[in-house]
């Protein structure tokens, strides 16, 4: 029971990783705020512990942010811990990428993370301890091709990552976990984007040298490690969970 006593709130906690994360914290003793647009997290909420809540929150934007987190410190008195998981994947190169649609990935990525972060700092700093995780991706450090806004979000976010860890050091930790291929609604819905969904699974699975994606409730056991005491001397660091994503630069194999 790592996190006995502790609040968490999670965005994008409806699916997916953030699902998987709002459920570890469930486990192990924490109150969970699971913060989403999509009203699944309802039921997502109400499948976990008694004191575990659904906030519906559109994290892209200010004044829904400020509603959510009044209500979560209402509700549970304080935050301890922040998981921004909430995030968008489009595609299009940068000539081939609308205003509007950078404007989407940056908004949902990026600054929903500087939001979320913003209001739950005041509560981490005044309880003397916190710890603020920013889901990025194994993009942060390699891109895909056709993935401009998506790529440049999830880098940006190990800036935010070291900026927090500085700037709120001792009393607030904060690291970025970056996963590659995860078994999300997410990376389905992209994949039905192609003409053979089937031939493209398998070959999201091949190109990780550990020949399969990940569970979210892998990722999920990075990030509860990553918020417990066992981790309490890492900071600024980001972590990527990836299954060996981007190790090799290809060519022939020998004997």
């Amino acid at each position: 029971m790592r996190f006995t006593d502790r609040v968490a709130v999670v965005t994008g906690a409806a699916k997916g990783i953030g699902a998987a994360t709002a459920a570890l914290f469930a486990r192990e003793g924490a109150r969970v705020a699971l913060l989403d647009t999509d009203e699944a997290g309802e039921g997502t909420a109400a499948n976990l512990a008694a004191d575990a809540r659904f906030f519906a929150c559109d994290v892209s934007k200010s004044a829904d942010v400020a509603r959510a987190f009044n209500e979560v410190r209402a509700a549970f008195g304080g935050i301890d811990l922040l998981v921004n998981n909430a995030g968008v994947q489009r595609y299009g190169t940068v000539t081939g990428t609308s205003e509007a649609l950078w404007d989407e990935v940056m908004n949902v990525n990026l600054k929903s993370a500087f939001l979320c972060a913003q209001a739950a700092l005041p509560s981490m700093t005044e309880r003397g301890h916190g710890v603020v995780v920013n889901v990025a991706s194994v993009q942060s450090f390699i891109s895909q091709a056709n993935a401009a806004a998506y790529t440049t979000s999830k880098t940006a976010l190990l800036g935010l990552t070291r900026s927090i860890a500085v700037d709120y050091a001792p009393e607030v930790r904060c690291v970025a976990v970056c996963p590659g291929s995860v078994d999300t609604p997410m990376l389905r819905w992209a994949i039905q984007q192609s003409p053979d969904p089937d031939e493209v699974m398998q070959e999201v699975h091949a190109m990780h040298p550990l020949q399969r994606i990940a569970a979210p409730e892998e990722v999920a056991e990075l990030i509860g490690f990553l918020c417990s005491e066992a981790a309490g001397f890492i900071t600024g660091q980001a972590y990527r969970i990836d299954g060996g994503l981007g190790l090799s630069i290809g060519g022939s194999k020998r004997d």
